[in-house]
């Protein structure tokens, strides 16, 4: 059974930091491309972050590139979304996602795209 569990979520304050981690079980993702979505509250979920499955090549929202780095862990199978200079509007739940294709080295953006989704972590940013 297809598993991912996301971590690292909390309460912090603006200009903070938080580093969420996304771990995949069930079957081996180091092929797949991963992502990182977000949803606020009476939002749509909307992308965050992408990253081949090689991890060479990564792509970012505009509202949060520069400030937050997508990341694999060497077995593929973990997936890190470090998030320095946090801010209100970062406020939402966060789902890392697996895509669908497999062994293409790139990045995903469309929530189509990806088909096993974790339950989310909770991040609050409070002014």
């Amino acid at each position: 059974q297809v598993q991912l569990v996301e971590s690292g979520g909390g309460l912090v304050q603006a200009g903070d930091s938080l580093r969420l981690s996304c771990a995949a079980s069930g079957r081996t993702f180091s092929r797949y491309g991963m992502g990182w979505f977000r949803q606020a509250p009476g939002q749509e979920r909307e992308f965050v972050a992408a990253i081949s499955w090689s991890g060479n090549t990564t792509y970012y929202a505009d509202s949060v590139r520069g400030r937050f780095t997508i990341s694999r862990g060497n077995a593929k199978n973990t997936v890190d979304l470090q998030m320095d200079s946090l801010n209100t509007e970062d406020t939402a739940f966060y789902y890392c996602a697996t895509a669908l294709a497999v062994g293409d080295d790139y990045y995903y953006v469309e929530e189509n795209d990806y088909n096993y989704w974790g339950r989310g972590t909770q991040v609050v940013v409070s002014s």
